[in-house]
């Protein structure tokens, strides 16, 4: 836009700043600005020298804060009111007190980034910088999480952290490294049990034919099909409308995700199978996750940790209210006997050499030493 103005005083010099012309004249009494082809102020000559270097400074201050601070985008599949998103927001406002807003997150909860498959394929183009899901979904780039994912391998929440926090989870976390991942630790997601439409679970029969849905996991549809039932692997994304439409007969989850996605809807029998505990898994692009100065990657982590040791906490002091709300909302609660359970265990035993055929057999056996 131009404007023509009646101007006294003789024209000296235009300075640049940034996206500003300032028109300066020696009449003590007239500078003109323009941005945009708006007018911006006019005083003295003097004034808007002293106006200008202070402006400068200022400008230059918030331009170099922005032009310094960093997002990160951090991903869950899991619904807002479950802990593992929660803990995501404990992440951000820890990062974002401890770096004095050099780094920023960006949390995207509800699969609003798509499901636990895309995130992670997203992690590792660098498309998001984190994300947090079920180890599942990461088995298929580090096979190895199969060995923490082996049937009845814990017989207490206590006992698996106590082997994914030790040497175990080194080893994964260096298999994740080699991939491209940094892994930033684990959380619950729980013991996993069968849900279904067709009938209680109380005996091994019961799983015959049973079309249940499982995630991507080889051990775990190994082990369904050992105790012969007919899985499916299918991200939880389109789980809710393939059990509504009857295109399978049931799944198995934590009793929180049971509850926080609502599968009390279009399920009917509820058992305590346990047959798996299920970690999550916080992990980030290993590349971007290097690029951080030392001591934001402090802070990162330590935030991470802070939140995780929170999820942990609160998924097992849940546990218990998520299954009396599952009941309370209509589902069959029926506790599957110890016999079945023993005879689940045997029948499902072979799943560890099959699982040694592709993973570093010392590695299983380290893993169900230390599962002891």
């Amino acid at each position: 836009m131009t404007h023509n103005w009646a101007l006294k005083g003789i024209y000296t010099e235009v300075l640049h700043y940034h996206h500003l012309n300032i028109i300066m004249f020696e009449s003590p009494s007239i500078v003109l600005g323009e941005s945009n082809g708006g007018i911006l102020m006019s005083c003295t000559t003097k004034s808007w020298k002293g106006l200008l270097s202070a402006t400068a400074l200022v400008l230059s201050s918030g331009l170099a804060s922005v032009a310094s601070a960093e997002t990160l985008r951090v991903a869950s599949n899991f619904p807002v009111n479950h802990s593992a998103s929660q803990a995501l927001e404990i992440f951000k406002k820890e990062v974002e007190s401890k770096s004095n807003g050099a780094l920023t997150v960006d949390v995207f909860p509800a699969m609003q980034l798509g499901g636990a498959t895309e995130n992670t394929d997203q992690i590792r183009s660098g498309a998001i910088f984190a994300a947090i899901s079920s180890i599942a979904y990461f088995s298929r780039t580090v096979p190895e999480y199969e060995a923490v994912s082996l049937p009845f391998l814990f017989a207490t929440r206590e006992k698996a952290f106590e082997v994914i926090d030790g040497p175990v989870g080194k080893i994964l976390d260096d298999k994740m490294a080699a991939k491209g991942l940094k892994s930033l630790g684990y959380g619950e997601l729980g013991f996993r049990h069968v849900t279904n439409n067709r009938q209680p679970i109380q005996s091994l029969a019961d799983f015959n034919n049973l079309k249940v849905r499982l995630q991507p996991n080889e051990v775990h549809l190994e082990t369904f099909r050992a105790v012969g039932a007919n899985p499916v692997a299918m991200d939880v994304k389109e789980l809710y409308s393939a059990l509504q439409q009857g295109v399978l007969d049931g799944q198995e989850n934590p009793y929180n995700i049971i509850s926080t996605r609502k599968f009390n809807e279009v399920q009917k029998y509820l058992s305590d199978s346990g047959h798996f505990f299920d970690f999550i898994n916080a992990a980030a692009n290993k590349r971007a996750f290097d690029r951080l100065s030392a001591e934001h990657q402090t802070i990162v982590q330590d935030a991470m940790t802070a939140a995780l040791v929170w999820q942990r906490n609160e998924a097992a002091s849940l546990d218990e209210s998520y299954r009396q709300g599952l009941i309370a909302a209509g589902m069959q609660f029926t506790p599957v006997p110890e016999a079945t359970r023993a005879a689940l265990r045997e029948q499902t035993k072979g799943v560890v050499d099959t699982i040694k055929k592709r993973v570093d057999p010392a590695l299983i056996d380290q893993v169900l030493a230390a599962a002891k």
